[in-house]
Order: structure tokens, then C-alpha cells, then sequence
């Protein structure tokens, strides 16, 4: 509990005291967080288990993902699809390199909602997160809940199966961008991204009963388009990913930015034909990379 209120606290000196709100009853997972190392410790039982041992817990048996790789700082428990989980921040004493291993190398990253990243070297990272079969399977789960009644069992047993199914999901989304932001910050020493702020592009178009938006569905698949391709989780992968080999992250401002052609700087609607082709209108017909 001291922790927790550390962190209203922090909350409240960061955003401002009357801009912190109570978090939602039906989207919030259950955290808490046990800052005091001493008290903390790990051990390895076999190929797949170990054991925890937490303040007031004591000894807790837990599936062994991988090895620690340093000193143990903090432990975090949170619920998640049904499931509890124990992250541990670690101080692995490892320093960045002064520069990185291939000084020079640049890349820009377009990302778009057909194909999550698209490199100026003419790769392209994308990844279906989702199958069929649980798209169905949620969809049903979805009309189930419609038809449930608030506070009954039912409907938090309907809630938690949706939750397995989404954790899955967003797992795989983790997956990707952390495989795909080593993959970039090894090849690169400089890597520039446009400005894009996910969480503004993403806001509900419906308005109010005065006002009414417009295109409003229209506008809802395009934020679960956005939503989807993880913008914001790839910008935060390569950020922790570039810590480890000096790679410099730039954002850039995006207006214009992919209809501009990097020769020659002429700048129409018409230059980008697709997220994969460029092809520049002014005279001449330049044709970049990216």
C-alpha cells in the first residue's frame, strides 16, 4: 500500500491532482508492485518451474519463462487473462557500446494499418495477431456479454474468456515488435519515425447528442486498425531496444512525409501510389527507396 500511494502521488505531481481518475472497475487488471529487494528472491527448480519467494507470501511456485540475468530490484504481480504473472525489474549492469556497430547506417519506418512497419530499405514487418478461429470465438463471447446482466456471474465468467483470448493477442503483438525493433536497431545506428500520437489518431469520431460525429463507423475500424498494428507499443520496443546498441530514435514531424519524394522534394497526393510504392509525379519521375 505504500507503494501504491507513491505512485497517486507521482500520478498526481505529473498530471496534476484534479486530471488523476479512478480506473475503470471493468477494464482494470489487478497490480501490485513489492519495492524492497531484500525481501525478494528467485530460485530454479527444473527446466519449466521455480519458485518466488514475496513479502507476506512467502514461497510461491511459478512457471520458469527465462533466466533473470542480474540483480534483482523490484517484483510486480499482476492478473492477466485469468492468469497471475511476476515481472521483476533487474539491474543487469550492462553498459550500451559508445557507438554503435555499423556508425552511418540509417533507416526511416513507415507505419500503417495494412502493414504494421515498412522500412526505406523495402522491408516489410507485419503479422496476423489474431486467427479465425478466435475471432469468431470473441465475436460470440461479444454477444453473449450484450446479453448478460451487469454483476452477474455469468458475465464476468464471459469477461474472463474474452480476456484469455485478448491476452493471447496482445502477447503476439509484444512478440512482434520486440523481435522486429532488434531486428532494425542491430542493421541501424539511426532510426526516424514520424511523429504520430496513437492515442489521439485512435479517439472515438461519435461526438455528442449536440454535436454528433461524422463517418463515425467508418472511424471505428480505422481506430481498430490502428489499434491492432501496436504504433505505439513499436515505438516503445524500439526505444528500449536501442539502449543496447546506441541506436538514436528520431521522430520527425509526419505531415507530408509520405507524399514528399526524398530527392527532389516535390510534394503531391498523387506521388504515393500505395504504403509499398512511391513514384514521384514531378518531372523526371524520380522513384526512392522508400
Amino acid at each position: 500500500m505504500q507503494q501504491t500511494l507513491k505512485d497517486l502521488d507521482r500520478a498526481c505531481r505529473d498530471h496534476g491532482t484534479f486530471k488523476v481518475r479512478w480506473r475503470s472497475k471493468a477494464r482494470w487488471s489487478p497490480s501490485f508492485r513489492f519495492p524492497d529487494a531484500e525481501q525478494i528472491s528467485a530460485e530454479r527448480l527444473g527446466r519449466r518451474w521455480g519458485r518466488v519467494k514475496l513479502p507476506k507470501l512467502g514461497w510461491v511456485r511459478s512457471r520458469w519463462s527465462h533466466p533473470l540475468g542480474g540483480e534483482i530490484r523490484s517484483a510486480t504481480v499482476s492478473r492477466k487473462g485469468g492468469r497471475w504473472f511476476v515481472s521483476f525489474l533487474v539491474d543487469d549492469q550492462a553498459a550500451p557500446p559508445e557507438q554503435h556497430a555499423m556508425p552511418g547506417t540509417a533507416v526511416g519506418i513507415d507505419r500503417g494499418v495494412v502493414v504494421a512497419a515498412t522500412t526505406s530499405d523495402g522491408n516489410f514487418h507485419d503479422q496476423a495477431f489474431i486467427t479465425a478461429g478466435e475471432t469468431v470465438r470473441y465475436r460470440r463471447l461479444q454477444q453473449r456479454l450484450a446479453r448478460s446482466k451487469r454483476g452477474s456471474a455469468n458475465r464476468h465468467k464471459t469477461i474472463t474468456a474474452m480476456g484469455r483470448i485478448m491476452s493471447r493477442v496482445s502477447d503476439r503483438r509484444g512478440d512482434f515488435c520486440a523481435q522486429t525493433a532488434a531486428r532494425i536497431v542491430t542493421k541501424n545506428a539511426l532510426v526516424i519515425l514520424e511523429d504520430l500520437r496513437a492515442k489521439n489518431m485512435s479517439a472515438s469520431a461519435s461526438g455528442t447528442v449536440a454535436e454528433p460525429g461524422r463517418n463515425v463507423r467508418q472511424k471505428a475500424r480505422l481506430n481498430r486498425a490502428i489499434l491492432d498494428k501496436g504504433w505505439h507499443r513499436l515505438e516503445l520496443a524500439l526505444t528500449n531496444a536501442a539502449r543496447y546498441t546506441s541506436t538514436r530514435v528520431v521522430k520527425v514531424n509526419p505531415a507530408y512525409t509520405s507524399q514528399r519524394c526524398s530527392i527532389c522534394g516535390f510534394v503531391t497526393e498523387g506521388n504515393r501510389q500505395s504504403q509499398a510504392v512511391f513514384r514521384c509525379k514531378a518531372p523526371g519521375g524520380h522513384q526512392p527507396a522508400s
